[in-house]
């Protein structure tokens, strides 16, 4: 596919325990075009000059953990090739065709590409916006010729944003999926321990329950203090607003909440809420840039609840 690749910044430093390396390169991150907007900068660095298995202190003498807040996608399951999947089926269902694309078939997001994109801009409404936006509004079974309204383009974002999800509900059925290790051991010591629990994510609601239903099971996720998700608010994250409406719904001080993302734009949306964020990175953000987390793991496999006491 014709210019799929997102030209990305290198501007970072890594803090290990042990090491302190710093690169910079030219910055920029999407192709200069007359349809481009902006997001928040994300630096990235190289896993060359990262101990992937560093962690930082999690102590702080100004925060209590009173609530602990988990991401989803990435953080209780690693989701991101079964999204691509989804979209991309989506796109096949309904001969979606770029005018500015080399391929002969529909439009198919790549794994550089769509791991790139997921890390820039959260939602698939917003990812799609951006990409039309970037590369023509496509023909499809819905528009013989690309929609030019913004009525019949919102419609276009809409069905394939509905026909995805479902896609990607099956998929998350079929019981192939499991949580991400560690997760549910923290969830539980969690509401021993008398702590609030809530999952905030930028995901459409349902495919979000349907997660929870099943990977974290019925009676946790009828536990929870708190569920946001896209939904809920008007701006995604890196917007802070999803973080900082469950901090009112929990009645927990944002100093006192503790997030689990795995990418830099949920730390960014915790962080501006003003709550500790600790990071388990995935395969597609482990080249990230998390100075601000608190700590940083491979996976929760080896976390205990006291770490973060």
């Amino acid at each position: 596919m014709a210019s799929s690749t997102l030209a990305l910044t290198l501007t970072a430093t890594t803090t290990t325990t042990t090491t302190t390396t710093t690169t910079t390169n030219s910055y920029s991150f999407f192709p200069r075009t007359k349809h481009a907007f902006a997001y928040p900068r994300i630096n990235f660095f190289s896993s060359k000059n990262r101990a992937l298995s560093v962690s930082a202190s999690a102590s702080s003498s100004s925060r209590s953990l009173q609530a602990l807040i988990f991401d989803c996608d990435g953080v209780i399951l690693e989701s991101e090739h079964l999204h691509r999947q989804a979209y991309n089926d989506a796109f096949v269902h309904f001969n979606v065709r770029c005018p500015s694309s080399s391929s002969p078939g529909p439009l198919n997001w790549d794994v550089q590409f769509y791991d790139e994109l997921q890390n820039l801009i959260g939602g698939g409404k917003p990812k799609m916006r951006w990409y039309f936006k970037e590369h023509g509004w496509p023909s499809s079974t819905l528009f013989e010729t690309p929609p030019t309204s913004d009525e019949d383009r919102a419609k276009l974002i809409d069905t394939l944003q509905d026909w995805k999800t479902e896609r990607y509900k099956e998929i998350i059925k079929s019981g192939s999926v499991k949580p991400r290790p560690g997760v549910l051991r923290l969830m539980d010591e969690a509401k021993d321990a008398g702590k609030k629990l809530a999952v905030c994510s930028a995901a459409t609601k349902s495919s979000v329950i349907l997660c929870l239903e099943n990977l974290i099971g019925l009676e946790r996720f009828q536990g929870l203090d708190c569920f946001l998700a896209g939904d809920d608010v008007k701006e995604k994250k890196p917007d802070p607003s999803i973080y900082l409406t469950a901090s009112k719904k929990l009645g927990i001080s944002d100093k006192d909440c503790l997030v689990v993302e795995d990418s830099v734009i949920g730390l960014q949306a915790a962080t501006q809420a003003g709550m500790s964020c600790v990071v388990t990175y995935t395969p597609s953000t482990a080249d990230q840039d998390f100075k601000e987390a608190i700590a940083l793991y491979p996976d929760l496999s080896n976390v205990r609840l006291k770490d973060w006491n």
